[in-house]
């Protein structure tokens, strides 16, 4: 098995690494863009480890000296730069880390390389002062930033660089992976991998984290008995939650997949499209009390109250608004 198959999808970007080092057309610059969790970093360090190995095949040997130093983190040519802000990276750490060191050949391989993880977070100053690199790279030197957020680079670092975007697996996929791997029960997986919108890490951790079944449970309790509920205990109900350091948006998320269920079976009446299919008779009930316009209503107040926390309106207000247009309809 190829060392890049240890990274589940992405096949565009392992494809893309794979013949960059098998022709030596390598880039001076990359962008690695995508959701954390989406094995960024995961992809930039095996192409790293392919780059600098020794024995210079399609694939690292993973048995030279070169890819032993990669594997554990002390290869002199594989460069990972760090800022002491959390906040951002400065003009100093570009400098610092990359202009001042990039200048020196490699020590022992063919490839400097450099990791910029958050790069999203470089300022303005340090934009500028890395893409003077970029423009006149030395023939050796390789760049690869990782972000969250490709917007926020300046237009001529984006021109400079080959963008590459993760791109989410799709839930069926998502799904066997995690069966296979996870050796979980198949309406699990499913759960975890639609909730999870396509990023394989998250899908890992939803599957394996305990926060998360305690959340499933405490939200498909609360919107089974929503209707029976008055505000007062709706509202207790997301307090305790928060109190429990639980995600709010982890639980609007929920929702959004509650009620996707309750209308996809109001339409086809398939249990086979559903992902709650656990709850079905719960879903059914809800369906024979709940009219098309009055789910369209709940969806679109779930998106509003998403809207109105991003905006920082009063969080309770926000959910209280929510919760009513869910009780009334």
């Amino acid at each position: 098995m190829s060392e890049f198959d240890q990274v589940f999808g992405q096949d565009h970007i392992k494809e893309f690494f794979k013949n960059a080092v098998l022709t030596g057309n390598v880039p001076h610059a990359c962008i690695l863009s995508g959701e954390a969790g989406m094995g960024k970093r995961r992809l930039a360090e095996l192409f790293a480890r392919n780059l600098l190995c020794e024995r210079g095949g399609p694939e690292a040997c993973g048995q030279c000296h070169s890819c032993i130093q990669t594997a554990a983190g002390t290869h002199p040519d594989l460069i990972f730069v760090t800022h002491e802000k959390p906040a951002s990276i400065g003009v100093d750490d570009v400098r610092e880390q990359i202009q001042d060191s990039i200048v020196i050949r490699p020590y022992s391989g063919r490839y400097k390389i450099y990791i910029v993880d958050e790069a999203e977070k470089m300022t303005v100053q340090a934009q500028n002062a890395l893409l003077k690199t970029i423009e006149e790279p030395p023939s050796y030197g390789v760049i690869l930033l990782l972000t969250a957020n490709q917007d926020s680079f300046l237009p001529t670092i984006l021109s400079r660089c080959v963008q590459l975007k993760c791109r989410p697996v799709g839930d069926e996929a998502g799904k066997r992976y995690l069966m296979e791997k996870l050796d979980i029960s198949e309406e699990k997986a499913e759960i975890c991998s639609a909730f999870a919108r396509g990023n394989i890490g998250k899908m890992m951790d939803f599957a394996t984290s305990e926060e998360f079944q305690n959340m499933y449970d405490r939200m498909v309790r609360l919107l089974k008995n929503i209707k029976k509920m008055d505000i007062s205990e709706l509202l207790a109900s997301i307090k305790e939650m928060k109190d429990d350091s639980v995600d709010i948006y982890d639980c609007l998320d929920f929702m959004q997949l509650w009620y996707r269920d309750i209308v996809m079976y109001k339409v086809t009446k398939d249990i086979n499209l559903m992902i709650f299919k656990r709850e079905h008779n719960a879903i059914n009930e809800i369906c024979e009390k709940s009219g098309y316009d009055g789910l369209e209503l709940i969806l679109q107040a779930i998106d509003k109250a998403r809207v109105r926390l991003n905006a920082n309106v009063n969080q309770d207000l926000a959910l209280e608004l929510m919760l009513l247009t869910m009780k009334e309809n």
